[in-house]
């Protein structure tokens, strides 16, 4: 396993997800931290964006499975991002960090996350 890590912190959206209807109807804020996994020698050595992932690309992939799509748990959300990202673009593994930062629920102040890692071999493993 490549030890490369490829980051995107705090990708913001303002999307309309959540259990209760006012969630869903008002919208909220939404956080999305990214790591990729992938050898990157390649890419350092020739200087050349078609030799790595372009992250802009992730940012836009992550973008539509968040604002184009309606989930009632973050952890949804999260595996989503995660099946795109993986199938998209050349990654090994990665982690995803969803946080809701203003959830609806008295006495939370900083928010709630759900944090997973995937693998592109799993993935598609379980795919076929």
């Amino acid at each position: 396993m490549t030890q490369d890590i490829l980051r995107i912190k705090n990708m913001t959206f303002h999307a309309y997800h959540g259990v209760w209807e006012k969630e869903r109807e008002v919208g909220q804020r939404f956080e999305v931290d990214l790591e990729a996994w992938r050898d990157i020698r390649e890419s350092a050595r020739t200087d050349k964006l078609k030799d790595t992932v372009d992250l802009y690309a992730v940012f836009q992939a992550v973008e539509d499975v968040i604002v184009n799509n309606k989930f009632n748990l973050v952890e949804t959300m999260a595996e989503r991002v995660a099946s795109r990202v993986l199938l998209d673009f050349a990654l090994e593994k990665v982690r995803i960090c969803v946080r809701k930062p203003h959830p609806p629920i008295r006495g939370i102040q900083d928010g709630i996350q759900v944090e997973i890692v995937r693998e592109r071999a799993d993935l598609l493993k379980n795919a076929g």
